[in-house]
């Protein structure tokens, strides 16, 4: 066993964990719908919000169009992030069907994209996810997200990006 292995064991080391991992978390309405309305998108915005900060996480930006949401958000990690988007997902479609505001049943689609950023590129990513309209008018929801995963260089499986509307 190495001196620092056992003096940290002895409690004779001290060491504090520091983290600040920002968040760009993106999900869709299930099937694609666009069913998120004007009058009540911002409602639904600070029915988020409350959710991610109620666990001590701070959002940064949000926003998104009918049929999909941009969340970002500087994570602690208290908790897995899976829990969290669980979380969200469920309270806010709970909520969005107590209110009834949506003809039929809302859900979200399953599963989501998370994505972190540095300190440096925040700005920007606030501008993004608060310009979406502008943006939509030239890419599609499948585009963006598509360019989202090659910027990254992250593989995937065409069976799980966010189906299309039908």
């Amino acid at each position: 066993m190495s001196n620092f292995k056992k003096l940290l064991q002895e409690g004779k080391v001290m060491y504090q964990l520091v983290l600040d991992i920002e968040q760009h978390v993106v999900f869709a309405v299930q099937n694609r719908i666009s069913c998120i309305q004007k009058s009540w998108q911002e409602r639904l915005y600070l029915y988020i919000i409350a959710i991610i900060q109620k666990h001590g996480h701070k959002v940064l930006s949000i926003g998104g169009m009918p049929d999909h949401i941009h969340i970002l958000f500087g994570f602690r990690p208290t908790q897995a992030l899976s829990a969290l988007i669980q979380e969200v997902k469920r309270d806010s479609s709970e909520w969005i069907n107590k209110e009834k505001l949506t003809m039929g049943k809302f859900s979200w689609q399953e599963g989501y994209g998370a994505f972190s950023y540095a300190k440096s590129q925040i700005t920007n990513v606030c501008n993004y996810i608060e310009t979406q309209e502008q943006h939509h008018k030239k890419k599609t929801f499948r585009e963006e997200y598509l360019e989202i995963l090659q910027k990254f260089e992250i593989e995937y499986n065409e069976q799980y990006i966010f189906s299309e509307i039908k």
